[in-house]
């Protein structure tokens, strides 16, 4: 087996930049409770939590995203061969990362009452590695375009 880390381009590199900096942020503050009647998975505030704490499922969820762009690089490094692009599937489990982190922050922000929960670095960070990922992986699923067959022929 063939193992070049020369086949790793730049979209690989954004999309593992992006995957570490997911991965790290769900360790880091990303709420805090604003006073003493706020309250989040237990915790009471004033109190800033990290995403571990703060989420039960999610961070499981974003754990397993930031694997996906390690994933792809294994792929791209040790030449294996796949059935669709490069990058594509990197792709969109970064977009759905992104929308499990809007979700959290923008829609539904955890915590009773949930308008004295404000967000903290780890969540913004969350945002720039879920977008760095998208990022890197469309440019690297732009550059691995499927051969496709003219219509009729099989």
């Amino acid at each position: 087996m063939t193992f070049k880390p020369a086949n790793l381009q730049r979209g690989e590199w954004l999309a593992i930049v992006g995957a570490v900096l997911l991965a790290g942020s769900v360790f880091l503050d990303w709420y805090h409770l604003e006073n003493s009647l706020t309250t989040l998975n237990g915790h009471t505030g004033p109190a800033s939590l990290t995403g571990w704490q703060a989420q039960t499922i999610i961070r499981f969820l974003l754990l397993a995203a930031a694997a996906a762009p390690l994933i792809l690089s294994w792929i791209i490094v040790r030449e294996h061969e796949l059935s669709w692009p490069r990058g594509q599937v990197t792709m969109i489990v970064a977009i759905a990362a992104l929308g499990l982190i809007l979700y959290e922050g923008v829609i539904s922000r955890p915590g009773d009452p949930s308008g004295n929960v404000s967000l903290r670095f780890g969540w913004f960070l969350a945002l720039v590695g879920g977008a760095l990922m998208l990022v890197g992986s469309v440019r690297r699923q732009s550059e691995s375009e499927a051969v496709r067959k003219p219509p009729g022929t099989l």
